[in-house]
C-alpha cells in the first residue's frame, strides 16, 4: 500500500486524526447500545434461520478489511448450508441458495445486524467501504487499495446506489467476471470519493440516508 495511488489518501486521513478518533468512539458506544436493545431480535431470527434450513445460524465467511487484515464477519445465514460451494461469491436476482427466511432478511437488510459485533471488535465501522472475500481484494488496483486504509463498513454511499447489485448480474453468463471486470471499479470510484470526504458528520448523514433507503425499499 505504501505506493504514489495510495499516499494521496494516506495524507487525507492524517488531517482528519480527530474525526477518525470520534468515529471510533460513536462505533464502540452505539455497537454496544444496539447489541443489547436487539438482544431479542438476534433470538427470533436465529430461531426462524433454525426451523427453516439446516446449517448454523450465522454465516462466517473470510472478508478483508484495514490494511489487509483478514476476518471472519458475522451474518445470519440467508442461504443454504456451504452455499459458497454450489455457486458464485456474488449473490443474483433470484438466487436459488437464497431460503425463505433469508430473502426476507435480505429485503431488510437483518442479515447484517450481527455484524455489530464486528464493529465491536474493530474489524469493521458503521460506515465504511464493504469488506470484500479476498479473491476480489486480489483484483484491486493500487489506487483501489486506498480504501483499505480505513476499517470496512456495513453500511455506506456505495451500498445505497448499488442495493439492487444482484439484478444487475442477473442476466450475466459469469457473474464474477462481471462483477470484477465491470462492477467492482464502478462501486470504487464512489468508495474512493467516499474516502476524501470521510468525516464523523458524513458518517451520520450517510447512517440516515440507508435507513431511508432501507424502509423506503
Amino acid at each position: 500500500m505504501r505506493v504514489d495511488e495510495v499516499r494521496k489518501y494516506y495524507e487525507i486521513l492524517q488531517r482528519k486524526k480527530n474525526s477518525l478518533i470520534l468515529k471510533r468512539m460513536f462505533d464502540i458506544a452505539v455497537s454496544m447500545i444496539l447489541l443489547f436493545l436487539l438482544s431479542p431480535v438476534f433470538v427470533i431470527l436465529a430461531i426462524a434461520i433454525k426451523l427453516d434450513s439446516k446449517g448454523s445460524v450465522f454465516y462466517r465467511q473470510v472478508r478483508v478489511t484495514q490494511y489487509g487484515k483478514r476476518f471472519r464477519i458475522h451474518k445470519f445465514r440467508s442461504m443454504v448450508n456451504k452455499a459458497d460451494q454450489k455457486g458464485t461469491l456474488v449473490t443474483v436476482e433470484g438466487d436459488n441458495r437464497i431460503t425463505r427466511v433469508g430473502k426476507l432478511m435480505r429485503d431488510k437488510r437483518l442479515d447484517e445486524i450481527p455484524q455489530l459485533i464486528d464493529v465491536l471488535e474493530g474489524n469493521m465501522s458503521f460506515v465504511g467501504v464493504r469488506p470484500e472475500v479476498p479473491k476480489y481484494v486480489k483484483e484491486y488496483t493500487p489506487k483501489m487499495r486506498a480504501t483499505l486504509l480505513l476499517p470496512a463498513g456495513i453500511t455506506n454511499l456505495t451500498s445505497i446506489y448499488y442495493k439492487d447489485e444482484a439484478k444487475l448480474l442477473d442476466r450475466a453468463e459469469d457473474p464474477d467476471k462481471i462483477y470484477i471486470e465491470e462492477i467492482l471499479p464502478k462501486k470504487m470510484k464512489w468508495n474512493l470519493r467516499g474516502m476524501e470526504e470521510v468525516g464523523f458528520w458524513k458518517d451520520m448523514w450517510v447512517m440516515v440516508l440507508t435507513v431511508f433507503s432501507v424502509f423506503k425499499k
